[in-house]
């Protein structure tokens, strides 16, 4: 039996949960956001709960699973995530125009990042002139996502360190060729 699966799902009272066939929505006044599961998840809306059911005992990971997927559906919609993006080298710059990043990145030409409209952009500078960009969306899983595309335009390179990094992650610097003298 799953620990996680049985666990239902404690839903705000400002929380409006729909259950039609095989979609289930999650509603706040301004946010909606909507889940198709399998056939053989049973799903019961009692008073502010959520429980979620498995007929077939073979496919018990998905239990949990739809379980994990509604708690955090519920959590979205009631709750902003934030991630936050550190731009670290002199001569790297960032500008907020609209919904558009504009990156200067040491290339030839600007790049130009265009940030979808459900995710709320600041760019900044801390006191060593490096740029902080914070990103926030209800959807976790998208915000992520355009984290680590952002992430990807410099990959973090450990010998000179420039780099776009989140602003938790820590990375090693190494010497380089110079150390073995």
């Amino acid at each position: 039996m799953s620990k996680i699966g049985k666990k239902p799902v404690i839903t705000p009272d400002w929380v409006e949960v729909t259950i039609e066939n095989n979609l289930i929505k999650i509603k706040w006044p301004q946010w909606e956001l909507s889940y198709n599961f399998l056939d053989c998840v049973d799903l019961k809306k009692e008073d502010k709960q959520i429980v979620v059911n498995v007929s077939d005992e073979n496919k018990r990971n998905i239990w949990w699973l739809t379980r994990t997927l509604i708690h955090n559906m519920v959590e979205w919609v009631t709750n902003w995530y934030e991630k936050k993006l550190l731009l670290m080298w002199v001569w790297y710059s960032v500008k907020l125009e609209w919904q558009k990043l504009i990156f200067s990145l040491g290339l030839a030409h600007k790049v130009n990042f265009v940030v979808p409209t459900d995710i709320k952009v600041g760019v900044e500078q801390d006191a060593k002139w490096n740029y902080i960009i914070g990103l926030k969306c209800i959807n976790k899983e998208h915000l992520w996502q355009v984290a680590a595309n952002i992430r990807f335009l410099k990959v973090p390179e450990p010998y000179k360190g420039k780099w776009i990094r989140y602003i938790d992650e820590f990375i090693k610097l190494k010497a380089g060729k110079s150390a073995k003298k």
